[in-house]
């Protein structure tokens, strides 16, 4: 397989997982997938902002959160988002600083 089919094959499984994410499970909170999987919506959403700047291209947080959400953080929080409870909020805490860690490494 050349590069430029493998680049393609993967934006289109990135395209897919978001798809996922967005429209067919967002009843899955942010806080679940980073309790369970150590990444959630925000961290795909600032791995988009720092792929962006490594090619040049400024992207405020704000902007790669509309980029990937499809509408303002604030609007998908007030259609989608939960309050978590304070055990979530405890694992949240222990799968960030975890997470954290690893990409200092």
């Amino acid at each position: 397989m050349d590069d430029a089919t493998r680049t393609e094959i993967e934006a289109a499984a990135f395209r897919r997982l978001r798809q996922h994410l967005m429209d067919d499970r967002p009843d899955v909170q942010n806080i679940d997938l980073m309790n369970l999987a150590g990444f959630c919506r925000n961290c795909l959403s600032r791995w988009w902002q720092e792929a962006a700047a490594e090619r040049g291209i400024e992207m405020t947080q704000d902007a790669a959160r509309a980029a990937f959400y499809g509408m303002p953080y604030d609007e998908w929080k007030a259609r989608h988002q939960t309050e978590a409870g304070p055990d979530k909020q405890a694992a949240f805490e222990k799968a960030f600083a975890e997470n954290v860690g690893k990409r200092q490494d």
